[in-house]
């Protein structure tokens, strides 16, 4: 288990649903780890926040207007200059989907797509640091994305996050793992397996939500209505599952080794 105060710079720090079912999905995800969903905030477009024993885990929301929801999960790195942080972004070969926009007290969010195309979204804290627990059944242990110009990607993140992360090749594969210095965990990884994509599935982050018992968890998604995309099974950090809630949200439950 890791707790934290905030996220260091750059590193994953909260994550969305965009959903087209808002009640099935506080159905699912509290059957599936156990989640709180809190109050709908008319204030913030319907807004609501996923808890696990008081603590927030995850955003989500519905239809925002005629814009339809495109059932996704996006992760959100932390920055202590969102100005900058999109001004580098754009110098890069990212663009900018929604321009920085303050959220009360508790910080400014921006959206942007990198040059994938995947969609993430960018958080200067204020009174809200995003989620502070980790590593533990039902929260967030990293993200990761593959993509077909690896060599690009990870230049991006590293110009635009200050990442530095450690870069493997095996099997004709790179990977790069962005680590939390602090623990040595894993909390982000850019892949070129891009055959792991199914077919049309354009790339997007993906979120790894720790499990306890992945095979239990798998069979929770099916019996709640979800689908199973892969089935468990053992890799080089542990035993993983992608999985899709009702609505067709993708996402991964991971167990790591040890």
């Amino acid at each position: 288990m890791t707790n934290r105060h905030v996220a260091p710079l750059g590193a994953p720090c909260w994550v969305d649903l965009w959903t087209s079912d808002v009640e099935g999905s506080r159905h699912f995800y509290a059957g599936l780890f156990g989640w709180q969903a809190e109050e709908q905030n008319a204030d913030y477009g319907g807004y609501f926040m996923f808890t696990r024993a008081g603590v927030p885990i995850a955003g989500a929301m519905g239809d925002m207007g005629d814009m339809r929801a495109n059932d996704t999960w996006k992760p959100f790195f932390a920055t202590q200059d969102i100005e900058r942080t999109l001004k580098l972004a754009a110098a890069h070969g990212g663009t900018v989907r929604l321009p920085a926009t303050p959220i009360d007290e508790l910080g400014s969010q921006a959206v942007i797509a990198d040059p994938s195309g995947a969609v993430t979204g960018i958080w200067q804290p204020g009174g809200f640091p995003g989620f502070t627990a980790l590593h533990e059944h039902g929260t967030p242990s990293f993200i990761a994305i593959d993509v077909p110009d690896y060599h690009r990607q990870v230049a991006f993140y590293r110009q635009v996050f200050g990442w530095e992360p450690l870069e493997e090749e095996a099997d004709g594969h790179h990977y790069a793992g962005y680590l939390d210095l602090e623990n040595s965990r894993p909390i982000a990884g850019i892949g070129d397996a891009v055959e792991s994509l199914a077919p049309g599935e354009t790339p997007s982050w993906s979120v790894f939500w720790q499990c306890d018992d992945v095979d239990a968890s798998v069979a929770k998604v099916s019996a709640l209505g979800g689908t199973v995309l892969t089935d468990a099974a053992d890799h080089g950090l542990g035993r993983v599952a992608r999985v899709a809630d009702p609505s067709g949200a993708r996402f991964w439950l991971f167990r790591p080794k040890g």
